[in-house]
């Protein structure tokens, strides 16, 4: 299925409302203000998505949270922290040093943290603005090469991938760090007839 530009449109204002939601919720746990902000999104199938990503990553191990989700859209969420970005954040939000042995000691635990956030603020918003029931599992921590982050064995290419990068920055300390969202849909045509109803509401609204 080829998207829209109003229904990528669509998309990314769904996203930006859920990371919107997500810093609300960090910037309470911290005393610097975090602000989180999507300069892009892109609809891939799994293998673009692989080629993109492994280009920027190659054999880099990652930080990942990850989850599943079932009922209107099925599903798994995922967040990737790029090594400097994830130190960054675990850094700010623990108040430990860089490098220090203590930062790796809680880093496992503030990431799930963060990621349980973001995800769940992304899709609590799709769900909301959308009107539509979804489950979701635990958040599970992984760290792996990108390849194996993002290409499970029972990965299609019928397998749509929502690929939003997320630029954070934490102006007090002048960070500028990037994480990045992933979803991987395999009912992304009931998303997408979704979208279009809630676009159609939404002109015939405006009439």
């Amino acid at each position: 299925m080829n998207v829209t530009a109003d229904q990528l449109d669509a998309l990314q204002e769904l996203i930006n409302i859920g990371v919107g939601r997500a810093a609300s919720l960090l910037n309470e746990m911290v005393d610097s203000h975090i602000q989180l902000e999507i300069p892009f999104v892109k609809i891939l199938t799994a293998t673009a998505a692989y080629e993109e990503l492994n280009s920027r990553f190659h054999e880099a191990s990652l930080a990942s949270v990850k989850l599943s989700f079932t009922g209107s859209f099925d599903g798994t969420a995922g967040l990737i922290f790029p090594t400097e970005s994830a130190s960054a954040l675990v850094s700010v939000l623990t108040g430990e040093e860089p490098g220090s042995d203590d930062l790796d000691a809680v880093k496992i635990g503030t990431l799930t943290e963060i990621g349980n956030i973001v995800i769940n603020g992304v899709m609590g918003s799709i769900s909301n603005v959308l009107k539509q029931h979804m489950n979701y599992t635990l958040p599970v921590y992984l760290e792996d090469k990108i390849d194996n982050l993002l290409l499970p064995a029972n990965t299609s290419e019928a397998t749509k991938i929502l690929l939003a990068q997320a630029r954070f920055v934490i102006a007090q300390l002048e960070l500028i760090g990037d994480i990045i969202l992933i979803f991987e849909v395999g009912t992304f045509d009931a998303l997408i007839h979704v979208i279009d109803e809630e676009i159609t509401l939404l002109a015939d609204n405006s009439y």
